[in-house]
């Protein structure tokens, strides 16, 4: 069949408008490939009056990987949605109200707000988020996304060298505790173990090398404690210039889809007393063997 996706870029290396398939619907696997070959391209697509209930929002992630629940494996009590796999990206409680400034929800708003890859602290990390506007505030609540080849590219040779084999230690509560945030139990803690991954990255889809930084690392091996973070801290400012950045402002019926592995992103700020409210699925990554052996081989040449 003949192509439907149309492109049109957004800058000049991140980012795609993307028209011509409804994602509500179920899409033909040549639709699938499609989508996937774009977000090789651009690593950020922006799919504009698509706006998914649960189901379709479910059935459309499901089209590339099998799908990531994050930190609800942190997290207890109720949940809004009817699937676990749906996360709530909202300053809404279970019960539908808009939450208290003191209430958890308004705390991963603000750490939401920290340049990060989703679920780089898994072993298993996420691949693609999928994140579907419902309700927008009138001013901020922006999304950032920078992208981490470009930023790659630009590095001086001697800090290319220098980071080559290097690997960063990524732990699901430190941004976390950066703010503040540190009423965990032990059982939460360490409900997920610490994820190892190397710095500099080849993707294996499009071949570009690709700096794998943000907020979520705790410290790179081989380097002290205050030294490695400083490192982490340099790359991610590096990388989130605004010659790397899209800045996305959302309208209700946006679905927005990014490749974690090829970008950093973060929310801007927004009044939290004005109701805001996006669902995001996200798949795991699907590693080939021969992808597995190429990363165990960049971890090994890091010792």
């Amino acid at each position: 069949m003949n192509s439907k996706l149309e492109l049109t870029p957004l800058t000049a290396s991140i980012g795609a408008l993307a028209h011509g398939i409804d994602i509500s619907s179920e899409l033909r696997l040549d639709e699938v490939k499609e989508i996937e070959s774009a977000m090789d391209r651009f690593a950020v697509l922006v799919f504009r009056d698509q706006l998914l209930d649960q189901d379709q929002q479910i059935r459309f992630a499901k089209n590339f990987g099998p799908l990531d629940t994050g930190l609800r494996k942190l997290r207890r009590g109720t949940h809004r949605f009817a699937y676990n796999e749906l996360a709530d990206i909202s300053n809404v409680t279970a019960e539908g109200q808009v939450a208290e400034r003191s209430h958890s929800r308004i705390v991963s708003n603000v750490a939401n707000q920290l340049w990060h890859s989703d679920s780089s602290f898994q072993q298993v990390r996420a691949k693609y988020s999928m994140l579907s506007a419902h309700v927008v505030p009138q001013f901020g609540g922006d999304t950032e996304f920078a992208d981490l080849r470009a930023a790659y590219d630009e590095l001086p040779d001697w800090r290319k060298t220098k980071i080559d084999n290097l690997v960063g230690v990524h732990s699901s509560l430190h941004s976390r505790f950066l703010l503040g945030d540190t009423g965990y139990d032990e059982a939460q803690k360490t409900a997920i173990a610490p994820a190892r991954w190397p710095l500099v990255q080849t993707d294996p889809r499009s071949g570009r090398r690709c700096l794998y930084v943000g907020h979520h690392i705790c410290e790179i091996e081989g380097m002290t404690l205050p030294e490695g973070r400083m490192l982490a801290m340099d790359l991610i400012e590096h990388a989130t210039q605004r010659q790397f950045v899209y800045q996305h402002k959302w309208r209700v019926g946006d679905l927005v889809m990014w490749d974690n592995t090829a970008t950093l992103h973060r929310g801007k700020w927004y009044d939290f007393a004005e109701r805001r409210e996006l669902r995001r699925a996200t798949t795991e990554e699907v590693v080939r063997s021969s992808e597995a052996a190429r990363l165990q081989q960049e971890l090994e040449l890091a010792q």
